[in-house]
């Protein structure tokens, strides 16, 4: 398929924190392990295997993973690739994501085929190597207000529930009414039958999200061998047993973060997440509630459960499945139970990932490579001709909308309504006016400069009426500019952000994925533009 690309840092979609970060510019180096770079995953490899922390929970992973497939028909592939994770010389490419329902934005997909992509080319680098790539289910999260809906052609199709606690343990009661107003909306081409078996057999025949998700997901990537994983679960948490009581007792992660976080306003960057004391919630039933300490007692919030320290320590290890990381524990707890090379997310994960180096080696745990996935914004044939035809250059469609328009009316004006040159010759001749007053008197230099900004905001303001003008005169031409910017950016958002996989599959069907897999290259470092045919 054809393809272009464009930088990140020129979308302006996209915060300086990760532009810099794509950059390498050398202040950031100390908030990461390595670059992903093919060559230097070696290096990582090896850090990796010296850790001495793998083989501790090779077979506990395995175990897990068979007994969470044990009811799901999955590929050959995907089989080999749980059954490789016994080997020493298996390692992991992880991504993550919520819930969301049918998959929520469409940047899930980019998110798992960034995944499976690396894997690729890391197999054909080191082939004395096996590479599986696994995608985490946030099932742990609780804000089902972010998860509960995904967007069709402008129009919300959401899941009402007043279930509360860990998203991934709730009952899928109600998603029959939803399954009936997504069933409307997809139509009956061939593959809107596809979209709706899919969404019907996931979310009508499993009794809870997690088990829903996991079941699209396979449905979906099965076939390419990647592995799902719901880490809720009692023997993955027993692994992080020791990492759990640090955080309670010692609140490592509160302390190592914090100086991070000091580190990046020095840099003037932006924080995304900041560390609580504990960084645990409590989950059992519909609760899932942070942990406090307070008065030397742990106490559960908004909840009359507490525990002396002893206490707490004694029901950790009969209980760790009900002991939840947060944000700021949650990537730990990854690198702990998997062999993992290599986290792969979107901008604002990876900011909060690079906040987490320092607390990562204060727990003697390896921190992986941190890679961008892949962003997308997908055209179709016809909006490709149109692009062509109007003239309009990749780069312009980024712009903001007024940005655009304005740009559009210049551009396509018989007119020329850019007075900057205007403007630098009369501040060129004002430079003189100036020099003149300094000499004879210096009083007038007030009364020079009053006549300059007065001079020059006439001319700001008769471009403003000329533009406002020729907008009026060009309507029809800016109309089909606009409509067109607003087909590839809804809600003047990338597209990716906002619609779901259900509208791309509608038109392109099984071709979609193999498509979007072979046009993808996850270390490209950049956006890319994909027309699809």
């Amino acid at each position: 398929m054809p393809t272009d690309c464009i930088a990140f840092r020129d979308t302006n979609y996209f915060s300086d924190f990760i532009c810099d970060y794509l950059d390498q510019k050398p202040e950031l180096k100390a908030l990461y392990n390595r670059y992903p770079t093919i060559e230097d995953f070696k290096a990582q490899i090896e850090e990796k295997l010296k850790s001495g922390q793998l083989e501790r929970s090779r077979k506990v992973l395995f175990d897990v993973l068979s007994n969470q497939y044990k009811d799901l028909q999955n590929s050959n592939v995907t089989q080999v690739n749980i059954e490789s994770l016994k080997d020493s010389r298996t390692f992991t490419i992880t991504t993550g994501h919520q819930l969301n329902l049918f998959t929520g934005p469409l940047y899930f997909l980019y998110k798992i085929i960034s995944t499976i992509n690396l894997t690729k080319q890391l197999k054909e680098a080191y082939p004395e190597y096996n590479f599986v790539p696994i995608y985490w289910m946030a099932s742990e999260d609780h804000d089902f207000e972010e998860i509960n809906y995904f967007n069709f052609k402008g129009k919300k199709m959401r899941w009402n529930s007043n279930q509360t606690g860990a998203v991934g343990r709730f009952e899928t009661q109600g998603l029959d009414e939803v399954f009936n107003v997504v069933a409307g909306e997809f139509g009956l081409s061939i593959n809107a039958e596809q979209l709706k078996a899919w969404f019907k057999k996931a979310y009508l025949d499993h009794n809870n999200l997690a088990d829903a998700t996991r079941y699209l997901a396979n449905a979906l990537f099965g076939e390419y061998g990647l592995v799902i994983i719901d880490a809720d679960d009692s023997d993955l948490k027993r692994q992080f047993i020791p990492n759990l009581k640090q955080e309670l007792l010692q609140q490592t992660s509160f302390k190592e973060v914090s100086k991070t976080n000091e580190i990046l306003q020095d840099l003037e960057l932006k924080v995304q997440v900041n560390p609580r004391e504990i960084n645990l919630f409590y989950i059992d039933g519909n609760i899932r509630e942070r942990i406090v300490f307070e008065d030397a007692v742990f106490k559960v919030n908004n909840t009359d459960i507490s525990w002396d320290e002893k206490e707490i320590l004694q029901h950790l290890e009969e209980h760790p499945e009900r002991f939840s990381p947060n944000v700021i524990m949650r990537p730990l707890y990854q690198e702990v139970i998997l062999p993992n090379l290599c986290y792969i997310g979107g901008g604002g994960e990876m900011i909060y990932w690079l906040q987490l180096k320092s607390s990562f080696e204060a727990q003697n745990v390896t921190f992986p490579m941190l890679l961008l996935r892949n962003s997308v914004l997908v055209t179709s044939e016809k909006q490709s001709r149109k692009l062509q035809n109007l003239d309009i250059s990749l780069e312009d469609l980024f712009l903001n909308r007024n940005t655009f328009i304005n740009k559009r009316v210049r551009k396509i004006s018989n007119i020329d309504i850019d007075f900057s040159t205007q403007i630098q010759h009369l501040e060129s001749q004002f430079k003189g006016l100036y020099d003149l007053a300094d000499k004879t008197d210096k009083s007038f230099l007030g009364a020079v400069m009053a006549q300059e900004v007065k001079q020059i905001k006439g001319l700001q303001h008769l471009e403003k009426r000329l533009l406002k003008a020729q907008k009026k005169k060009l309507a029809d031409q800016i109309q089909r500019s606009t409509e067109l910017q607003e087909q590839l950016f809804p809600n003047q958002s990338l597209q990716e952000r906002n619609r779901n996989f259900s509208e791309l599959y509608l038109e392109y069907g099984s071709q979609l994925i193999p498509t979007l897999l072979e046009s993808l290259d996850p270390l490209s470092g950049q956006f890319t533009i994909l027309k699809l045919e």
